[in-house]
């Protein structure tokens, strides 16, 4: 708005779309009805939990820093051009819509873009992967878990260990702002896997304690409104690393990756957002 008023063309100062506030960019891609029921559709808005909306060039960008999978950049992008596309109707044909349509024609953009060849779409540059070779054939396991401070942090810890349940690495990692356990533990299973890729691992078993999560993985049922946009990008790493799997165990048998966790959350704020423990 402000550009269109600097070139003298007339607009109005309240949102077209709502008529509750003043048209700001935040409002218009974050706070308005229209924006946040397309997040909300899209499951992004739990990913995006508790980052700063201050301004939303930095909400999109610390957005962008969180999400890693192609799909999820492209939901954003749908996300956007549809909520611009929407203000535009209003303002420029006066036409009126519904939030149920507009959520339709948005999963059918999503669709769209999803499905066009990989030289059309803006991919996301995948983790670089190295060759690795597994000692004497085993697989590598590493656990994960979460640990949660209501209402202010939370954090993760995740180990792997080698053939022989050989102890190797122990990473922390920490969350501004996020306190729902299930979205946490989402949160560290995926940098867990993204972690395991990086160290150019080919067959590893996650293994963690939260049951519910691991069995909407393992059935690949991402369903959920919640947790949707993170379980399916899970589902998709796993099926894209054939040697890579799920499983649950119990807490007394996860206890080192949750004593990592409550670790980094009693370092919080006195580390960067990932740290290495010394093993």
């Amino acid at each position: 708005m402000e550009a269109l008023i600097e070139k003298k063309v007339q607009v109005l100062p309240r949102c077209p779309v709502c008529w509750d506030e003043l048209e700001t960019m935040e409002h218009l891609f974050l706070y308005c009805p229209v924006a946040r029921a397309l997040w909300d559709c899209s499951g992004l808005e739990y990913v995006g939990e508790g980052l700063p909306r201050q301004t939303f060039p930095l909400f999109l960008k610390r957005l962008l820093g969180l999400i890693h999978h192609p799909s999820m950049v492209i939901a954003v992008v749908a996300i956007l051009w549809r909520i611009w596309r929407s203000r535009n109707w209003v303002v420029f044909e006066g036409k009126k819509f519904g939030i149920p349509a507009l959520m339709r024609q948005f999963n059918q953009q999503y669709e769209k873009w999803v499905g066009l060849p990989v030289d059309q779409v803006p991919r996301a540059q995948a983790p670089t992967m190295r060759s690795a070779t597994q000692l004497d054939g085993s697989q590598f396991v590493c656990m994960w878990d979460g640990a949660t401070r209501g209402g202010s942090h939370s954090a993760g810890g995740m180990v792997l260990f080698g053939p022989g349940r050989t102890l190797l690495m122990a990473r922390g990692i920490q969350f501004a702002q996020m306190d729902d356990p299930a979205v946490v533990e989402l949160l560290v299973l995926r940098e867990a896997i993204i972690w395991c890729m990086e160290q150019g691992l080919s067959a590893v078993r996650f293994e963690g304690d939260a049951n519910v999560i691991i069995d909407k993985i393992n059935q690949a049922d991402t369903r959920d409104s919640r947790l949707g946009a993170v379980l399916e990008e899970i589902v998709l790493y796993l099926r894209a690393q054939s040697g890579f799997s799920v499983r649950f165990v119990g807490r007394k048998n996860n206890r080192v990756a949750h004593l990592v966790a409550r670790k980094a959350l009693s370092l919080y704020l006195t580390m960067s957002r990932f740290f290495d423990f010394q093993t």
